[in-house]
């Protein structure tokens, strides 16, 4: 092998795969570490051809489905959207890199991290335009298909559940560490109020962002495929178009008073990030000339579905509280692990975001 990944013995990899797949593999390199450790296995026939992804640290809690329901969801995808990578093996055995792991097709593209531009050769309005598009197309092709397939490998979960679970999460991390994120208690209750009622279920990805989309192609950005599939589940599709609209900012968004968040916190680095948030948004290249406004967004997902939507204020609402609750919950992993946490001040900042909303001062 001419390189290898330092997290596990990558011989006993070769091995496996070699009996497995009747692959010679020549190297491998870690992509990306958060709920899971991907890396990218090359063998003699191609550099890149496989993706191996193994659930970390993070992963283990009961919000995320199993690596075996993971690798289900990819089989079905396959058969119906094509919108997911290949998956080529699931190996249950924990013995050959310390857990058990997925083996997918890679695709070629580039990911939109949060809080970052899009590549530079897309920095154009026609480029924003075209992605901005392919993101709400897929997300809307998504939320179309046949959902009876996924009804014997996820679960059913309505805004309701979502919401009760986002405050169990919440209880857990206040009684467990000092954070006590003001505000958000009294947006739950205002969540609690407005559940919409006869909501449709679809297939939900679940985590529907920029960041787990890959845009690949030179000068016109082409959409390879979609990331990340352990949280899917079948639920009320407008739960992840508010997750993926939280994201975007419009002209006129307001810029909430930082003042107490940096009173509190003295990390430079954080308060230079939250500042850029502020201004700029979660995902900024949505506020740049050629990215269309929410408004547009949900048009073009209305037409693409043939659905309606209707109560945008709970659904963005709901967004901004389960992504601070899901913040709150890597603060208080950090703070376990004996790390210095710096989720606090976005918990907070997401806590002023969602107050925002449900009083009216966010337009939608």
């Amino acid at each position: 092998m001419t390189g290898s990944d330092d997290d596990f013995d990558a011989t006993e990899l070769e091995s496996y795969l070699a009996a497995e797949l009747d692959v010679d593999v020549t190297a491998t390199e870690r992509l990306h570490e958060g709920l899971n450790v991907s890396v990218a296995i090359s063998t003699a026939e191609a550099k890149n051809a496989y993706v191996l992804r193994k659930p970390d640290k993070l992963r283990d809690t009961g919000a995320f489905n199993s690596l075996r329901r993971e690798f289900d969801v990819l089989q079905l995808l396959e058969e119906t959207t094509g919108a997911a990578p290949e998956p080529v093996l699931l190996c249950e055995d924990d013995s050959i890199v310390g857990a058990p792991f997925l083996l997918t097709t890679y695709l070629e593209g580039e990911p939109v991290r949060l809080g970052s531009y899009l590549p530079e050769r897309f920095r154009n309005p026609d480029a924003r335009r075209t992605v901005s598009g392919r993101l709400i197309e897929t997300l809307a092709e998504l939320h179309s298909a046949d959902a009876e397939p996924f009804e014997e490998v996820c679960e059913r979960r309505r805004p309701q559940a979502q919401l009760a679970h986002g405050v169990d999460r919440l209880e857990a991390v206040t009684s467990e560490t000092d954070l006590e994120p003001r505000g958000l208690w009294d947006v739950a209750d205002w969540l609690e109020r407005n559940v919409p009622t006869g909501s449709r279920a679809t297939l939900v990805h679940g985590d529907y962002r920029p960041s787990n989309v890959l845009f690949a192609g030179d000068d016109h950005p082409e959409l390879s495929g979609v990331l990340d599939w352990e949280t899917a589940f079948l639920g009320d599709p407008v739960t992840e178009l508010g997750y993926l609209l939280l994201r975007w900012r419009d002209d006129g968004d307001p810029t909430p008073s930082l003042g107490d968040i940096e009173a509190r916190h003295s990390n430079d680095d954080v308060r230079r990030d939250l500042r850029r948030i502020n201004e700029r948004g979660l995902a900024p290249f949505t506020n740049e000339p050629g990215s269309p406004s929410r408004r547009e967004l949900v048009a073009r997902y209305e037409e693409r579905t043939g659905f309606t939507v209707e109560n945008e204020r709970f659904y963005l609402a709901l967004a901004a509280f389960l992504l601070a609750t899901v913040w709150a919950d890597v603060h208080r992993h950090q703070i376990e692990s004996g790390t210095e946490s710096t989720k606090e001040p976005y918990v907070e900042y997401l806590s002023m975001i969602a107050d925002s909303i449900v009083s009216g001062d966010f337009e939608l």
